[in-house]
Order: structure tokens, then C-alpha cells, then sequence
């Protein structure tokens, strides 16, 4: 067979590069090697995750904030079997909607294992060791990511986990470590710490989601102390980790250098993750990767240096991010199709999906400070929310950064209740270069979160908040 563009991975990046393909008039394939569409978002990542943080939220609610709303609850029950069901549901909707879009859009799919015998020969190694080759003028390599491993200490998959492993637990751990205090180490352990378990993180950096504002790390640390109980061992250097039996101890020495000894029956590794390209037979076209990180190197068309081979996603540089692969699915797809595509990577949003939610794009206020920029900030906190109040959400903050000259957000940070949704606006309006009074003299409807956002803004504008 021969086609305009075979896709290798069916992740968010891969399975939107195919979609655009095919309704740009390219004919298109994709090959999967597993037996699902999706990639790990929709299959060990973005969708499960956020099905088991919901859930958990609810149970969360049910035992500790609705008596507060006049809603009381006796025997109380936790089915976990049946929480874990309703995610393996949620997954199998989604991965189902992904064939039906293929479908549709008449692309062709492929299981197996895909790699390059030439630039434009890609051949399919199937599950039981049968091939077939395809034919293709362009490649698009879309092949993810997975957990980052540490060489000093061995993932047993039972006890010392990832966060593949930690979506299907069985049962809620009384103890579960986290090491690492990113996105994802986070987010799993609000999950069981909604649950009942006590959950310890230990960070080798002196703030959780160090990439983020550095006001939002020390306020979600803050809050998930307070809410949930959670503890966090910063500056902590993990030095190794067992199991044995039931038992996981994990040892770390803090910034004196002194050993640290923890005691759990359960252990996630959440160090971040590294890119997939594996059996890809990137040698055969010349293709090296990066040292660090196992990223293909790419231009700004994110092409290889073997032209009509492109890469997306978790194996470029950037951020790892599932909107960030769409986004570069849809660039390299409309580029193929002569298109003139572009990407703006400074406002790329982050979100952690804790809650309180956690959501930023644009600069921070350290690297503000550390290119020289000046600006001007406004914050405004949730405390102050008739929204909030009304829903007992008031832990949490807006900030605007605003170029002191001329008023342009250059970057808002937010942490607070469904801050994940609220960024779309901060996103749309520095697209479109808006100033911070653009923000606050926008109307917006009342009583809502978004006011924040607005308060915010006019307090970067000479401090003109209403409400603060």
C-alpha cells in the first residue's frame, strides 16, 4: 500500500496528525502497536487519571465537605473494584470514539510495531512476528513517552510502581510514597490521599511543580498540607528504594546530607518521563537522537534532518503535553498540505489537575525577573469570591504579569477551583496580544470564578481591583 503519510502512534498527537491528514485529502494510515488507539493519554495517562481524580474528589466530598452543605451521609462505602471499572469505562468510550473517527475519515490502521527500512518503507512487525511493508512520501513520528526510570531503583510493578501501575491498585494503600513532585506525582497522590491514605512526597528540587510560577507550588503545597494531609519531603535526594512483602522503604538523604528513611506499602516513581522511540529503526535512515531525554531533533518545521520525515509530541523537544502534540499534528498536517501553519509555544498552557486546580501560560515571574523584563503583577485570591464562597472553594490566587510599558499580559498563573478551564481565557486573549485593561473592562457574567481573572487584571492595572 501506498499513501500520502503514514503516522507511527495513535497518542493525541498522532491520532489528530491522521484526522487532519485525512481532511486535508491525504491519504492517510496509522500504525499502533498496541491493540487500542490513543497512546498512553487516553489509556495510562490524561483520561484515567482524571477519571479516578474525579471520583475520588466525589468520595472525598461526600466524607468530609457535605455535611457543611446540610447532606448527611451514614455508612459511608469505598468500592474500589467499582471505581477502577467506571475508569476502564471511561477508556474504552474514548479509545472506541478514536475508531470511529478513523473510520470516517477513511484512515487506514496498522497493528504492530513500526520501523523505518527506508525514508519512505515502513515496515509493520505484527504480535505474531509477521510482517508487511508500506509505502509513504511523508512520515510523521508520534510515539510518546514513557515513565522515566531510575537505574538505582528497580520498578518491580507490584509494589514499587509507575503511574501505569498506580491507576489499577486493587486496593487503597495506608501509606503510599510519591517520588517526585511534578504533575503527575501530584495528581495521584490527591487521588489515594482522598481515599484515606497518608501520602508522603519526596522532591529532589526545594518546590513542588518547579516549573510552574513559583507562588503556585508553595500555595498547592499549602493546600493539599491542609485538605489532605499530605507531607512533603523537599530537597530530598531519593538514594534507593525495596520491597519486601507488603513493605516498601525508601531512603533519601535531605540537604545536610543526613539519611531520611520512609516506610509505605506502596512506592510511585514519578520522576518524569522519557521519550518512546524504541524498534523505530531510526538507523536505517540516519536518524540519531538526543543524549539527554531521547528526544529526535527537529526543525522549526519539526522535520528531521531526513526530509518528509517529521516527529510530534513527547519526542521532540517541549513540553510533554497532550495539547502540545495536537497542536504540532495539525502544524506538521497543514504544512504537508502547503499549508503555512504556526505554533505558538509560549502560550501552550500548563495545568495540574489537583484541586484546587493549578493552570498557568505564558512567562513566570522568575523568568521575568531573569531576562531583565519589566512588569507589572496583580493577584487577586479566591477568598474574595462571591463564586467561591458560595461553593467553599476559596483556597487560591490569580496573578497577572503585565509589561510595564504597555499593559500586554506576558503571563497569568492561577491556582484555584476549575483554574483548568479558566486558562482558555488567559490563552485567547494573549493570542491575541491583549492588555490587562482589555481583561478588566471585559464584562464578565457574575457570580463566577472568571471574575478572578478580571480582579486580577485591574489590579496589574495601577491597582484597581474591586473586590480586594
Amino acid at each position: 500500500m501506498e499513501y500520502d503519510v503514514i503516522v507511527i502512534g495513535s497518542g493525541p498527537g498522532g491520532y489528530v496528525a491522521a484526522i487532519r491528514c485525512a481532511q486535508l485529502g491525504l491519504k492517510t494510515a496509522v500504525i499502533e502497536k498496541y491493540s487500542t488507539f490513543g497512546g498512553t493519554c487516553l489509556n495510562v495517562g490524561c483520561i484515567p487519571s482524571k477519571a479516578l481524580l474525579d471520583s475520588s474528589e466525589h468520595y472525598h466530598n461526600a466524607a468530609h465537605n457535605f455535611e457543611a452543605h446540610g447532606i448527611g451521609l451514614s455508612n459511608l462505602k469505598l468500592d474500589m473494584k467499582k471505581m477502577i471499572a467506571r475508569k476502564d469505562d471511561v477508556i474504552a468510550q474514548n479509545t472506541a470514539g478514536i475508531t470511529y473517527l478513523f473510520k470516517k475519515n477513511k484512515i487506514d490502521s496498522y497493528e504492530g510495531l513500526g520501523s523505518f527500512k527506508d525514508k519512505n518503507t515502513i515496515i509493520v512487525t505484527k504480535a505474531d512476528g509477521k510482517t508487511e511493508e508500506l509505502k509513504a512520501k511523508n512520515v510523521i513520528i508520534a510515539t510518546g513517552s514513557k515513565p522515566t526510570a531510575l537505574p538505582f531503583l528497580p520498578i518491580d510493578k507490584k509494589r514499587i510502581i509507575t503511574s501505569t501501575e498506580a491507576l489499577n491498585l486493587t486496593e487503597v494503600p495506608k501509606h503510599l510514597i510519591v517520588i517526585g513532585g511534578g504533575v503527575i506525582g501530584l495528581e495521584l497522590g490527591s487521588v489515594y490521599a482522598r481515599l484515606g491514605s497518608k501520602v508522603s512526597v519526596v522532591e529532589f528540587a526545594k518546590s513542588i511543580i518547579g516549573t510552574m510560577d513559583a507562588g503556585l507550588g508553595k500555595e498547592l503545597q499549602r493546600v493539599l498540607k491542609k485538605s489532605l494531609g499530605m507531607e512533603f519531603f523537599l530537597g530530598h535526594k531519593v538514594t534507593g528504594a525495596s520491597a519486601k512483602g507488603k513493605k516498601v522503604t525508601v531512603t533519601a538523604e535531605d540537604a545536610k546530607g543526613e539519611t531520611v528513611s520512609l516506610e509505605g506499602d506502596y512506592c510511585i516513581v514519578a520522576v518524569g518521563r522519557t521519550a518512546y522511540n524504541e524498534g523505530l529503526g531510526l538507523e536505517n535512515i540516519g536518524l540519531k537522537v538526543e543524549e539527554r531525554g531521547n528526544k529526535i531533533t527537529v526543525n522549526e518545521h519539526l522535520e528531521t534532518s531526513v526530509a518528509g520525515v517529521y516527529a510530534i509530541g513527547d519526542v521532540v523537544k517541549g513540553a510533554m503535553l497532550a495539547h502540545k502534540a495536537e497542536d504540532e499534528g495539525i502544524f506538521v498536517a497543514e504544512l504537508i498540505a502547503g499549508q503555512k501553519p504556526h505554533i505558538d509555544y509560549n502560550l501552550i498552557p500548563g495545568v495540574v489537575y489537583t484541586w484546587p486546580e493549578v493552570a498557568s501560560v505564558g512567562q513566570t515571574e522568575e523568568q521575568l525577573k531573569e531576562s531583565g523584563k519589566q512588569y507589572k503583577a496583580g493577584s487577586f485570591s479566591f477568598k474574595a469570591s462571591g463564586r467561591a464562597k458560595a461553593s467553599g472553594d476559596t483556597d487560591g490566587f490569580v496573578k497577572v504579569l503585565a509589561d510595564k510599558e504597555t499593559d500586554e499580559i506576558l503571563g497569568v498563573h492561577m491556582i484555584g477551583p476549575r483554574a483548568a478551564d479558566m486558562i482558555a481565557e488567559a490563552v485567547t486573549a494573549m493570542e491575541f496580544r491583549a492588555s490587562a485593561e482589555d481583561i478588566g473592562r471585559i464584562c464578565h457574567a457574575h457570580p463566577t470564578y472568571t471574575e478572578a481573572f478580571k480582579e486580577a487584571a485591574l489590579a496589574a492595572t495601577a491597582n484597581r481591583a474591586i473586590h480586594a
